[in-house]
C-alpha cells in the first residue's frame, strides 16, 4: 500500500512572537522550527497502517530546504522515504495553494491512504486536509481518534461536538488525526543513524497563488494588571463585589 503523510514546519511552542516591519506577518528572526504537534499524529498513523497492510510510508512538507529536518527524524521514526516541495515563504501560503501543492505531489505519487494532523498549529485553520481530498476527488475523514484501515476500505471514529461518529469509507482517502489516536513513537539511536546520510529530495511545484490576503497583524491588547483584594475569608465580599460591578460576571 502506497501511504503518505503531510507535515508542516511550524514555530516551536516558546517563540517570542514580535509583529514584522511591514505590519503584516511575523518577524521570524530567532525563531526555531518543528513539525506541527498533530503531524507527529499523522504519521504515527500511517507507519502503523504500513506495519499492518504493508506498503511504504512517504512523508512530505512545503518548506525551505532546512525542513529536511522534520522529514528526517519521522524517516527515523520508521516513514521510508520524504521529500521537501521547496518554498522559502512557505509560511505566507493560504490553505487553498497549499492544499493544490500537496495534491499535485499525491496524485504523482499514487498514495491509497493520506494522514494529515487535524491541524497546524502555527494558523489552526483544520482547512489543507479536506481542501486536499476535493482537489483529489477522494473520501475524507476529519478528527480521527480510532481507526481501523483494511484492503480497499477502512472504519474510523471521529469526534464531532455532538459527540463520536462512527463512518465507513473507501480508499482511497484522505485522514485528519486528532488527540487519543495513538502515541507517537520516539525515534531511537539506531533509526537516527540509519537515515543520516539518506537524500531527501527538494522538488518544484506550480506556484498557485494565494486567494486569502493578509492585510495586518497585530498583537492582542495586553492584559490589565491584577490586584490583590484581601487574605484569606476576610477577602470574599470585597472578591464577590469586584467581580460582580468591575468584572459583570456575577
Amino acid at each position: 500500500m502506497k501511504i503518505a503523510a503531510c507535515i508542516k514546519r511550524v514555530p516551536t511552542t516558546d517563540a517570542q512572537v514580535k509583529v514584522g516591519a511591514d505590519g503584516k506577518s511575523l518577524d521570524s528572526a530567532g525563531f526555531q522550527y518543528m513539525a506541527s504537534f498533530y503531524d507527529e499524529i499523522a504519521v504515527e498513523e500511517a507507519i502503523r497502517t504500513k506495519e499492518k497492510l504493508g506498503g511504504d510510508v512517504t512523508v512530505i512538507t512545503i518548506g525551505p530546504a532546512d525542513a529536511s529536518k522534520e522529514v528526517r527524524e519521522f524517516m527515523a521514526r520508521g516513514a521510508d522515504s520524504g521529500c521537501v516541495l521547496k518554498d522559502d515563504a512557505w509560511h505566507a501560503r493560504d490553505a487553498r495553494s497549499t492544499a493544490k501543492a500537496l495534491a499535485g505531489k499525491l496524485a504523482k505519487l499514487g498514495a491509497e491512504v493520506v494522514f494529515f494532523g487535524k491541524l497546524a498549529t502555527d494558523r489552526d485553520n483544520a482547512a489543507v486536509g479536506p481542501m486536499v481530498a476535493t482537489y483529489l476527488g477522494w473520501a475524507c475523514v476529519t478528527d480521527v481518534i480510532a481507526l481501523d484501515v483494511q484492503a480497499g476500505r477502512g472504519t474510523a471514529k471521529r469526534e464531532t461536538e455532538q459527540g463520536v461518529e462512527t463512518v465507513s469509507f473507501t480508499l482511497p482517502a484522505v485522514i485528519t488525526t486528532s488527540k487519543g489516536l495513538n502515541e507517537p513513537r520516539r525515534p531511537n539511536l539506531k533509526g537516527i543513524m540509519a537515515v543520516k546520510a539518506k537524500p531527501i529530495p527538494e522538488e518544484t511545484f506550480e506556484n498557485v497563488p494565494n486567494q486569502a490576503v493578509v492585510h495586518k497583524v497585530e498583537l492582542p491588547a495586553p492584559r490589565k494588571a491584577g490586584r490583590i483584594v484581601g487574605e484569606g475569608a476576610a477577602a470574599v465580599p470585597a472578591l464577590l463585589q469586584a467581580l460582580r460591578s468591575e468584572a459583570g460576571v456575577l
